[in-house]
């Protein structure tokens, strides 16, 4: 597969996020992308898949959009957020149909999972670092996340 830079991934969701109402299909070496679009929310998905694969693409459930730069999130006083990395996708639990990391009200200490972040595959742990409770949950299951994002908050021991 062909190697996508952090600028080649922002550029295919600022097309994806521009298309309107319309089909799209990018091909980048191995990987092909398929994404239609329409006013109907069950009309809208996602597929993606390389040819090397056995098993045919399965649409993926839209995530929650990421927060566009201009909305730039407050992290109350006395809380601390664990933030995106980077640009990816944030799973609240370690696979699917598995109990999420952590809820609101959990007590975390600094070294707790609280999810797991993905960019083309490679997966990351987010740990908490901080002691804990757990007071907000800001994004959904596998949902698309901008760099720096609040993605959970905690307010400290």
């Amino acid at each position: 597969m062909s190697d996508l830079t952090h600028d080649d991934v922002q550029k295919i969701l600022k097309i994806i996020d521009e298309m309107g109402d319309r089909d799209i299909h990018l091909e980048i070496g191995d990987l092909k992308l398929h994404v239609t679009r329409g006013n109907d929310p069950s009309h809208l998905g996602y597929t993606a898949a390389a040819p090397v694969s056995t098993t045919p693409a399965k649409p993926i459930e839209p995530a929650s959009p990421p927060l566009k730069p201009q909305e730039k999130f407050e992290v109350p006083a006395g809380q601390v957020a664990v933030s995106a990395p980077t640009i990816g996708t944030f799973f609240r639990a370690p696979s699917p149909g598995a109990q999420p990391f952590v809820e609101v009200g959990d007590h975390v200490e600094a070294d707790a999972i609280v999810g797991v972040f993905d960019v083309m595959k490679l997966f990351t742990s987010l740990a908490a670092g901080v002691a804990g409770t757990v007071t907000a949950i800001l994004v959904a299951n596998e949902a698309l996340v901008e760099q720096d994002q609040p993605l959970v908050l905690i307010k400290p021991d």
